[in-house]
């Protein structure tokens, strides 16, 4: 093998090396500018503790759970009255999951907006 001669290789091309140096730029630039964002961001919104988080959770779980178990109630009860091939009690947990995840996405984008 031969030794590595500084002299014979070949001198690297300008235009490649800029082209390296300006996209590592740009790249360390647009880092750069996501963190800054990041921290407006996070100023503007304030302090999020685990509590507020903890409490969103819960409103998303009692804005299913709640619409669900209602219609379990309702679908009960008209079964128990009105006897017929169907069942209204899992007709109206359908319901009562698509009424719920709906007002889940609603909470959870009223939260985001502020």
């Amino acid at each position: 093998m031969k030794p590595f001669n500084p002299s014979e290789s070949k001198p690297p091309n300008n235009h490649e090396a800029n082209h390296l140096r300006h996209r590592h730029q740009s790249k360390f630039e647009q880092q750069v500018r996501e963190k800054s964002r990041r921290k407006v961001q996070a100023r503007r919104e304030g302090d999020r503790t685990i509590w507020s988080g903890l409490g969103l959770f819960g409103m998303v779980g009692w804005s299913v759970m709640l619409p669900t178990l209602l219609g379990i109630a309702l679908g009960i009860w008209i079964d128990k009255r009105f006897p017929s091939p169907y069942s209204w009690t899992l007709m109206l947990l359908f319901v009562g999951i698509v009424l719920g995840c709906w007002n889940a996405w609603y909470w959870i984008q009223r939260e985001q907006r502020h």
